[in-house]
Parts: structure tokens; C-alpha cells; sequence
């Protein structure tokens, strides 16, 4: 019998499809703090391998799989199986892959084969066609196409009794693979195709991966190949998964539910709310392959596939003269030659920062359109400046900038006419609110009623307003309100200035500023669009009009707090964070309250939603405990009070009255070292807060079991009063230099 010689081949990089599923029960059920966690490694993780960290050659991108068979699809292609092996196991390292299971993976190698070319035996270098040869070069050493879809599938030639591929002689299946391969052609420019064999590598033995814009080209393709015989007689096909490719930044936008990529909006959508935007998508329009690639900052297109920045800009646009002075607080001149500029803030390390630009700045300098970019820092953080000749190049490269490690939004100015601007002034420079396209949508009045009802703002209070303006933000009220003190002072300036303040409620962060009339808010919103982690605002006319609608939202909104208020337990969700305490205070001995709370504790950690309980004693040997109870659901947490409520000795709290705010609770671990320097200083806050207006009672409590881990009960009558201890020099005092005694970050509650 005559033995039959396969055609020759010619491999070059392996190949990983690693298909995940996501298990979104754990996901919404795990701590915020876990789920940041997981999106910061995940997103490490994917730039990493997509810049090419680990490998000198190959290549790697993500897509979001549409359908029930996966999640994601991450694609890796590298030099060696030693590379993917280390891929998947780094993968598996991160805090993503917890909330993950594996759903399919196929594992192959990219090849060309003897069908291309007769010529093709022991090697490429076999083939006299250069061109023929740089072209097979092309297929197994392929980048990863910009297209935005996806397709992968793995396939088969038939073996069977009537019609078997292998049985065929070579002429004849050289002409089906000629024939086949003319289909494919028709679609140049439409779709482009990487194929690889997989024979002794995985279950099947090709695997073809499609990648389109327009995913019904793929559709059409394969539609059409259906009918040729290499399919219609031959072929057998395993599971097809397609998917949309996204840049590693939107990870968090994917998981949040969002279209993806965030630079390209999902048309029609309506699923939008006045929620800040996640700020791990707030890198939108990006580049994260991390080689300055992506299109020409010049071209109208810019690009749009596979999560390369389009056109649209990255930046909110202020005024040339705003510009200009913000620029010059850096120590930056606006050369002559720019017609447009970029200012984009950072909070990370201003080399990590340079060093990017460094990269982006060298794929700048090819166009003709680059002025400069460069990098300053000074003590309220790094910038970013870029110009260009004209806005239609900024804006592509305003995606870029937006990308660097640390930023969270960036302005941009016509600077073309910046000559007559810079004598324009209607003395109102010196950071004054100057008139700009107002940043914030406008709502019905009710609607707006209701949001800030819950941060404690009522209409009675200020009839004089009668435009307001809300923007969330997901930097800590602490944090914001020294920020927004210095914009409060530009703003009082202004007669048709109301009032400016930070709010924070139940894990949120707000902004509230009302002015007399629509025109001055407008012109304030720009402002209040800028303040650091800043979402979309709204705004509403704001007069002294009462609304039913809006009282009734806001008592419903109170019914579990009362309710728990009436078995002495008080609740509230520490910000930024997805747990919820529980607090209530009792006169029984310590001793004999731990004793009952181990008990009941027992039955908590049953659950998984339990996080921890505790009793706290007087670190002045007072008359009473505090019993702190957190969860991580305010359902689980509303369950648990009624059993706290039954603990001995339970009593109100310290001062209460009738029209009393209650206690902002705080909750601090302490270095060992420092503790008895924390006890000091406590004492010291304690006697200046005794003067402080709307002070009722501040303790600080001791857990019984860890004496370094400490919760400081402060009661006061009104929450403004308690803002107003946040806004104090003593308390920026406290926080800067509880940096250098806590063993983690302080956990600050509002318990109603």
C-alpha cells in the first residue's frame, strides 16, 4: 500500500482562546472593596499582556462575549506553549479569576500550509516567491486586527464512510482549498482571518478566529462557504462564540453593565441615571495596546475598532483665557502655533506619568499637527499639557491623554482666536466663574427634589434660590470639601451665589450648589464639573414650591431607619464602601454583653454576608457600650437588628433629643505603637469639639477583644454641624496625621 504524505506545514506563534464565565451572583454579592480589587488586577493584567510585558513578539486582546456560552474570550498569541502556560496561570493569580470559571479554551499553533504553496516541504525558505513567502510570513505571525468583532470556531475535516478528506488525493483537495480560499477573498477589507492548527493540541484540529467591524459580514462569509464543498461535503464544526472587543480600561464599565467599549456609546441607550461614571471607565477612548499606535491624532476617523480612540473628544471644553491661566499656574506658554490645547490632572507619580507621555509623545511627533506635550507637577498634583494646530487633532488625541495612569477628566480651549481673548475681561478674572456651555442636564423639579432630600437640603430653607445644581462624585466628602472651600470662595463673589456645600449620605458623595437664577448656575456648572472624581450633574429650578410627590419619596426613604431608631439600633453604610453598620448602645456590664453578643455572634457568622461584630467599651470607663454589627447587605444587616435589639441594657443614645441628627460614627485601627498617642490626641479633639455648635456627646469606644481597633461615637444635632467639624483645620489636622498611625483606612458612617 502506498503511504500517503501530508502537505507540509510551517507553524509559528501558539495560540490561546481562554473563554470565561462570569458568576454574577458572586459578583454582586461581593464587598465593593473586593470588586475594585478584582477590576484594578484584572485591568493590570490584560495591559500588561497586551503591551507585550511578558514576551518580546505575539500579541493579546479582550471582547465581550455575547451570548450564554462565555463572558469574556481573552486572546493571547506568543512564541512559545511556555508562554501561554504562564498566561493562564497569571491569570489565575489575579482577584478577577475568583469571580470566574472557566466556560471553554482552546489551545493551537499558526500555520500555513502545503495547499498555499506546492513548494512548501521542510520551510518557508523553501519558497522562491518572495512575495509568497513574506505573505505566509503575514499568516503565522499575524497582528491582532483593530476590528471591533470577534468570531471563533474550532472545526474539523470530515472522516466519514462516504466522505472522507483524507482519502482524498492531494489535486483534489489542493482545488477545494483554492476554491475555498476564493470565497474568502471576495471579503478582503471586510473580514481578515487568523487560522491555526491545533492537531495533537486540542479536541479539534483548526481553530478559525474572524474579525469585522460589521459582524454580519462574518455572517455573510460564512454563509456563502456553507455552499462550497470543503464545507458542505467536509467540514464539521464545534461551538462558535462572538464577541465585541474592548480595551482593558472599560474592564470595570463591562462588569458594571455599560456598553462597551465606552467610547462608542450604545445608540439608543436608556439606561442612564445621574450615578457618577465608574472611574475605572473613566479612561475612555483609549489606546491600551501601549505602543502609541491606533491611527494618525490628525485623521478624521481616527480609528474605531477593537477599542482604539475615535474622534471624540475625551475632555470637557472651557474658555481660551481659563485655559491659558490654568496652563501658566503650571509654568506653560501657549505657543503661537497651537490652535488647540489639552489639560489633563493626574493624581499618580509624575515620573510613572512622564514615562507614558514619553511613549504617547513619540507617536505625536509624526504628525505635522503636534505642538508640544509635556508634563509639570507642583504641589496640588501632575498635568499633562498637550497642543496641537487644531481642535479635529486634539480631540483624537485627547483619548490618549485620558488613558495615563491617574486621570480622571481633562478641559480643552480654542486657542485659535486667543489673542483677542486674552483682552477680553468683564473683571471677573482671578478664577471667577466665567460664561461656558453648561456641563450638567437639566431635570424636573420633583425629580431634583427628591435627590437632594436624602443630603439634607430643603427648599424652605432657601427661597431665595431658584436654580440648583448636583454633582455626584466618588471622592471622599473629606476629601472634596477642601476643594470645594476654595470654589466657594470664588463663588461668593457673585450676588446670585446661594450656597455651596458637600454632602454624603449612605456611601455617597454630592456637591449641592444653588443660585438665584439658571444663567449663573450655568456658568458655575463648568466649575463644579471639574472638582476631582466629579460625575454628570443635574440641575433643576428651585423654588420654594412644596411637592407631595417628593415629601412622601423622602419619608419612605426614612421608614427603615425609624423603624430601627424604635428598636435603638442605628444604621448607615460607611462611604465609599459596600457594607452596611448597625450601632446601638447599652448600660449592661461589658463582660456580661460580650458573653451574649458570642452567643448571637455564632449565629451571624453562619452567613456569609456577616462581616464582623463587636463590642466596644468606654476608654474612659463610662456608663455604657456601643454593639457594632456590620454587613455586607442592608437586607442581612435589617434581619440582624432585630436580634441586636434584644441584647441586656440597651438605651438610647447619649444627649438624645427629639429634633437630634445622631451620631456620626467613625471607625479607626490604630499601629499598635501609636495607640496611646491616638488616646492623647482623641483627647485633644474631644475638648475642641466640646465647643463646637450642635455638639451633643463624642466617645471613644475600645473593642473588647483587639484594643487597637477603636470606634468613635460623636452625636450632634444637625448633620450641617457635623459637616462643619469635617471642614475644620483641627480635623484636616487629625486626618493628616492619622496617615501615619492607622493600620488601614478609617471607616466614616453617618448613623441616623
Amino acid at each position: 500500500m502506498e503511504r500517503r504524505r501530508p502537505p507540509g506545514t510551517e507553524e509559528g506563534w501558539y495560540v490561546l482562546h481562554d473563554l470565561r464565565r462570569i458568576d454574577w451572583d458572586e459578583w454582586r454579592d461581593a464587598p465593593q472593596r473586593e470588586r475594585e480589587r478584582a477590576v484594578e488586577e484584572g485591568v493590570e493584567y490584560l495591559r500588561d499582556h497586551e503591551a507585550l510585558a511578558d514576551a518580546e513578539e505575539g500579541g493579546s486582546a479582550v471582547f465581550s462575549v455575547v451570548g450564554h456560552g462565555a463572558d469574556l474570550l481573552i486572546l493571547h498569541l506568543r512564541p512559545t506553549l511556555e508562554h501561554l502556560d504562564r498566561a493562564e496561570r497569571r491569570f489565575e493569580a489575579t482577584a478577577l479569576a475568583a469571580f470566574t470559571e472557566r466556560a471553554d479554551s482552546y489551545v493551537s499553533v499558526t500555520e500555513v500550509s502545503g495547499y498555499m504553496h506546492e513548494d512548501l516541504t521542510d520551510g518557508l525558505d523553501d519558497i522562491d516567491d518572495e512575495g509568497m513567502r513574506n505573505y505566509m510570513k503575514q499568516r503565522i505571525y499575524p497582528e491582532i486586527p483593530d476590528a471591533g468583532h470577534v468570531c471563533f470556531y474550532p472545526m474539523d475535516k470530515r472522516r466519514g464512510p462516504e466522505d472522507n478528506w483524507y482519502d482524498l488525493p492531494f489535486e483534489e483537495r489542493a482545488e477545494h482549498m483554492s476554491a475555498h480560499g476564493d470565497v474568502g477573498r471576495e471579503y478582503a477589507g471586510r473580514v481578515t482571518q487568523i487560522i491555526t492548527g491545533s492537531v495533537g493540541l486540542d479536541d479539534h484540529e483548526w481553530g478559525v478566529t474572524l474579525f469585522a467591524d460589521d459582524p454580519t459580514d462574518i455572517k455573510e462569509l460564512l454563509y456563502e462557504m456553507r455552499f462550497d464543498p470543503s464545507s458542505s461535503r467536509f467540514a464539521e464544526f464545534g461551538s462558535f462564540y462572538v464577541g465585541r472587543r474592548f480595551p482593558p480600561a472599560d474592564l470595570g464599565a463591562l462588569l458594571g453593565g455599560e456598553a462597551v467599549p465606552t467610547d462608542e456609546p450604545l445608540e439608543g441607550d436608556t439606561l442612564d441615571s445621574t450615578d457618577p461614571p465608574r472611574a475605572d471607565a473613566a479612561a475612555a477612548h483609549a489606546d491600551d495596546h501601549g505602543d502609541g499606535t491606533g491611527g494618525d491624532p490628525g485623521d478624521d476617523d481616527g480609528g474605531d475598532g477593537g477599542g482604539r480612540p475615535s474622534s471624540d473628544p475625551a475632555h470637557r471644553e472651557i474658555d481660551a483665557e481659563s485655559f491659558r491661566q490654568r496652563v501658566d499656574d503650571y509654568g506653560v506658554d501657549v505657543d503661537e502655533a497651537a490652535g488647540y490645547g489639552l489639560l489633563f490632572g493626574s493624581d499618580a507619580d509624575a515620573e510613572a506619568v512622564a514615562e507614558e507621555v514619553d511613549g504617547l509623545r513619540a507617536n505625536f511627533d509624526h504628525y505635522d499637527t503636534h505642538v508640544g506635550t509635556v508634563v509639570r507637577s507642583d504641589d496640588a498634583g501632575t498635568a499633562v499639557v498637550s497642543l496641537w494646530a487644531n481642535e479635529r487633532a486634539a480631540s483624537t488625541a485627547s483619548g490618549f491623554l485620558a488613558d495615563l495612569p491617574g486621570v480622571g477628566g481633562g478641559v480643552g480651549a480654542d486657542l485659535a482666536d486667543n489673542e483677542a481673548q486674552e483682552g477680553e475681561s468683564d473683571g471677573s478674572a482671578g478664577g471667577r466663574p466665567q460664561p461656558g456651555q453648561a456641563p450638567h442636564e437639566g431635570i424636573e423639579p420633583d425629580d431634583f427634589r427628591r435627590l437632594v432630600h436624602r443630603f439634607g437640603i430643603d427648599p424652605h430653607d432657601h427661597p431665595e434660590a431658584g436654580y440648583a445644581l448636583l454633582f455626584r462624585s466618588d471622592t471622599d466628602a473629606e476629601d472634596l470639601v477642601e476643594e470645594v472651600d476654595d470654589l466657594r470662595e470664588s463663588f461668593e463673589g457673585y450676588d446670585s451665589h446661594v450656597l455651596t456645600t458637600v454632602r454624603a449620605d449612605s456611601g455617597d458623595t454630592a456637591v449641592i450648589s444653588l443660585w438665584t437664577d439658571e444663567s449663573a448656575a450655568d456658568t458655575a456648572s463648568g466649575f463644579l464639573a471639574d472638582l476631582s472624581g466629579a460625575g454628570p450633574g443635574v440641575g433643576a429650578g428651585y423654588g420654594d414650591g412644596e411637592s407631595d410627590e417628593a415629601d412622601d419619596g423622602a419619608e419612605e426613604s426614612d421608614d427603615i431607619r425609624g423603624e430601627l431608631a424604635d428598636l435603638g439600633v442605628y444604621a448607615g453604610q460607611p462611604h465609599g464602601e459596600d457594607v452596611y453598620a448597625l450601632v446601638l448602645y447599652s448600660e449592661a456590664d461589658p463582660e456580661e454583653l460580650h458573653g451574649e453578643l458570642a452567643d448571637l455572634r455564632e449565629r451571624f457568622e453562619h452567613y456569609d454576608s456577616h462581616v464582623k461584630s463587636a463590642v466596644y467599651g468606654d476608654e474612659a470607663d463610662g456608663d455604657r457600650s456601643a454593639v457594632v454589627s456590620i454587613w455586607e447587605s442592608q437586607e442581612a444587616a435589617d434581619k440582624a437588628a432585630d436580634f441586636l435589639s434584644e441584647l441586656p441594657g440597651v438605651v438610647g443614645r447619649a444627649g438624645e433629643t427629639e429634633s437630634g441628627f445622631g451620631t456620626m460614627g467613625m471607625f479607626y485601627t490604630v499601629k499598635p505603637d501609636y495607640r496611646e498617642e491616638f488616646v492623647e490626641t482623641f483627647g485633644e479633639v474631644g475638648a475642641a469639639l466640646e465647643e463646637m455648635e450642635g455638639h451633643l456627646d463624642t466617645r471613644l469606644l475600645v473593642n473588647e477583644e483587639d484594643e487597637n481597633d477603636m470606634f468613635i461615637a460623636s452625636q450632634w444635632r444637625r448633620k450641617d454641624d457635623a459637616m462643619d467639624f469635617f471642614r475644620s483645620e483641627a480635623f484636616r489636622d487629625t486626618v493628616e496625621w492619622g496617615r501615619e498611625v492607622l493600620d488601614d483606612r478609617p471607616r466614616h458612617v453617618f448613623l441616623a
